[in-house]
C-alpha cells in the first residue's frame, strides 16, 4: 500500500486560557494587600493609568482655571496703558472698607504674619488635649522643650543572637570559650534551643566535650532565662534553679513530664512526695515558665485585616451587603493623554497597547467587585439564621450550593472566598468560615453544621462540674436527645482538635481544683 501525503482543512471550537483571563483569575483571590502591590506595578509600568486623588484634581482644575485667566488678563492691556490685572486689584482694593472684602483680600494674598515671629506669638492650642500623648503632630501638640518624642530615637528591635552576643565578655572571659559560645549561638532555633549535637560539635571544633559542657552550661545561665536548653524539661530546670526553686520535689516533677500532660495527679504526689497542695501550687509554677524563651527575640510581621464586606442590619428587618469603600482599588485611565499622542510611529502602537490593558484591569476590577458582592449576599441569605441567633444555627453550606444559587462554577466561588473577610454584628469571620459540612440529623430533621456541633461540644464540657464530668459516650447520647446524629469517634476527634483533654484528665484536674479551693 503506497503512502502519501494529504492536507485538510478543519474548523474546531476550544476554550483557550489566554494571559488575561488568567490574571483575571488570579485577581479573584488576591488579597486586598496583594491587589494594591498589583496595582501599584500596574501604574508604574502603564502610563495611562493613575490614582485618583480628589484634592489634587481639584487643586490642578483651579490651578489650570486661574493661571487662564490670568494669561488672558495679560494679552489683553486696558486702553489708558494699566494692565488689566492692576484693575482687578484696585477692585479689591477699593471694596477692602468692607470686612468681608479685607478678609477676602487677605486670603488671596496669605498675609498672615502668625508664623514670621513663632516665638513671640502666643503659644497654639492643641485641638483635643486629651489626644496630644497619642498624636504629636497635631496642633499644639509639639510646643515647648517636650516636644521631643523618645519613640523617634528608638533603636530596631535587637535579635537574640546579638542579644546573646552583648553578654559574652561577661561570662565567658577567654577568647577561645567566645569563640565557642559564638559557634553555639548559630545552632539555636527560634525558641532559644541548642540543636546541634555536642559530640559531634566538640569534634568540628577541636575542643573536647568537657570544655563544649563547660561552655554551654555558662551559656545557660545568659538571659533570657532557659536559653541553650536542649529540651523542655531542662529549659524548665534552668529557669527554676535562677529562682532558687528546683528542689527534689521540683525536680522529680519536671522529670515526669509525660505524667503532668496525663493529668495523673496520684502518680506524681508519690513522686513527688508531696499532697496534692502542694502539688498544684507547683503546677502553679511551672505555668509561669516560658517553654519558649528565645521567641520573644523573633517578631513576626503582623498584617492588619480589613474586611471586605460590611454586613449591617437594615431598617425593614432584612441586611445590608456592602463592600467595604477602603478595600476597593481606584485606578483611572488617562484617555486625555492618549488622545494629544500623535497618531503614528512607535509611541502610538506602545500607548494603545498601554490603552487596553488599562482597559482590561479597569473591567476586571470591577467584575471582581460584583461577583464578590454577588457571593456574599448569598452566604449572608443562606446563613441569615446566624446572624440573628448565633453559631448554634449555623447552616451547613457548600460551595456548589453557592454556585448554582448565583450561576457562577464552584472554583469561582472558592477563589471569590479565599481570603477574603467580612464585617458582621456577630464579628469578624473570613467567608469560608461559613462553609462546614453537613452533619445528619436524628430521625430525618434538619442536618446540622459541623461548626455548630463543635460549639456545642465545647459549651457542654465547660459547663461540666467535678462530680460530673461527661465522658464522650455522654456526649454523644446529649447530642442525640438535642437531635444531632454523632458517633463517639468524632466527638473524640472534634474534642482532640480543639485541644480538649479527655475525660479522666478533666476529671483529675477538676477534682483537685475544687478541693484546693474548699468545695
Amino acid at each position: 500500500m503506497a503512502l502519501s501525503a494529504n492536507l485538510f482543512l478543519r474548523q474546531n471550537q476550544s476554550l483557550v486560557m489566554t494571559p488575561q483571563l488568567m490574571q483575571s483569575i488570579q485577581l479573584l483571590q488576591m488579597t486586598h494587600f496583594e491587589l494594591t502591590q498589583f496595582i501599584a506595578q500596574e501604574v508604574e509600568k502603564n502610563p495611562l493609568l493613575e490614582f485618583p486623588s480628589n484634592d489634587a484634581e481639584v487643586g490642578a482644575e483651579r490651578s489650570g482655571a486661574e493661571e487662564d485667566a490670568y494669561a488672558h488678563q495679560a494679552e489683553e492691556p486696558s486702553d489708558d496703558g494699566y494692565d488689566s490685572r492692576t484693575e482687578v486689584l484696585s477692585g479689591d482694593w477699593y471694596e477692602s472698607g468692607s470686612s468681608a472684602g479685607a478678609s477676602r483680600l487677605t486670603d488671596e494674598l496669605d498675609a498672615n504674619y502668625a508664623n514670621v515671629f513663632p516665638d513671640d506669638g502666643v503659644p497654639q492650642r492643641a485641638d483635643a488635649p486629651e489626644l496630644i500623648s497619642q498624636w504629636k503632630s497635631m496642633p499644639g501638640g509639639g510646643e515647648g522643650a517636650d516636644s521631643y518624642d523618645l519613640d523617634d530615637f528608638v533603636a530596631g528591635q535587637i535579635s537574640l543572637r546579638d542579644h546573646l552576643a552583648q553578654q559574652l565578655p561577661f561570662v565567658l572571659p577567654e577568647m577561645t570559650d567566645r569563640m565557642i559560645a559564638h559557634h553555639l549561638v548559630d545552632h539555636l532555633d527560634e525558641a532559644g534551643y541548642f540543636q546541634g549535637d555536642a559530640m559531634e560539635t566538640a569534634d568540628r571544633l577541636g575542643t573536647s566535650l568537657d570544655d563544649l559542657e563547660r561552655v554551654i552550661a555558662a551559656l545557660q545561665t545568659l538571659d533570657p532565662p532557659g536559653v541553650f536548653a536542649r529540651n523542655l524539661a531542662e529549659c524548665l530546670a534552668i529557669q527554676l534553679r535562677q529562682k532558687d526553686r528546683y528542689d527534689p520535689a521540683m525536680q522529680a516533677l519536671v522529670g515526669n513530664l509525660e505524667l503532668l500532660a496525663r493529668r495523673d495527679f496520684a502518680t506524681l504526689k508519690r513522686l513527688c512526695g508531696v499532697d496534692e497542695e502542694d502539688l498544684l501550687d507547683m503546677l502553679g509554677e511551672i505555668r509561669q515558665l516560658n517553654p519558649k524563651p528565645g521567641a520573644g527575640f523573633e517578631a513576626g510581621v503582623s498584617e492588619a485585616i480589613m474586611p471586605d464586606v460590611v454586613v449591617r442590619a437594615g431598617s425593614d428587618g432584612s441586611w445590608l451587603v456592602e463592600l467595604n469603600p477602603d478595600t476597593l482599588p481606584r485606578v483611572l485611565v488617562n484617555q486625555a493623554y492618549f488622545s494629544k499622542v500623535t497618531k503614528s510611529g512607535d509611541d502610538h502602537a506602545f500607548l494603545s497597547e498601554c490603552l487596553q490593558t488599562a482597559n482590561w484591569l479597569t473591567r476586571s476590577l470591577d467584575q471582581r467587585a460584583k461577583t464578590i458582592m454577588k457571593v456574599a449576599s448569598e452566604i449572608v441569605r443562606q446563613q441569615d439564621a446566624f446572624l440573628i441567633h448565633g453559631v448554634d444555627y449555623l447552616r451547613p453550606l457548600n460551595l456548589k450550593t453557592v454556585a448554582d444559587a448565583i450561576k457562577m462554577h464552584e472554583s469561582t466561588v472558592s477563589r471569590v472566598t479565599s481570603n477574603k473577610y467580612v464585617l458582621t454584628p456577630r464579628g469578624l469571620f473570613e467567608l469560608k468560615y461559613f462553609f462546614s459540612v453537613s452533619i445528619s440529623a436524628v430521625e430525618g430533621g434538619d442536618s446540622h453544621s459541623a461548626e455548630a456541633v463543635r460549639h456545642k461540644i465545647r459549651a457542654l464540657i465547660t459547663q461540666e462540674s467535678p462530680d460530673a464530668v461527661l465522658s464522650d459516650d455522654d456526649i454523644v447520647g446529649i447530642l442525640k436527645a438535642g437531635g444531632v446524629d454523632l458517633a463517639r469517634r468524632t466527638v473524640a476527634k472534634y474534642r482532640e482538635a480543639m485541644n480538649i483533654a479527655s475525660s479522666v484528665q478533666r476529671r483529675r484536674e477538676k477534682r483537685a481544683l475544687a478541693k484546693v479551693a474548699g468545695f
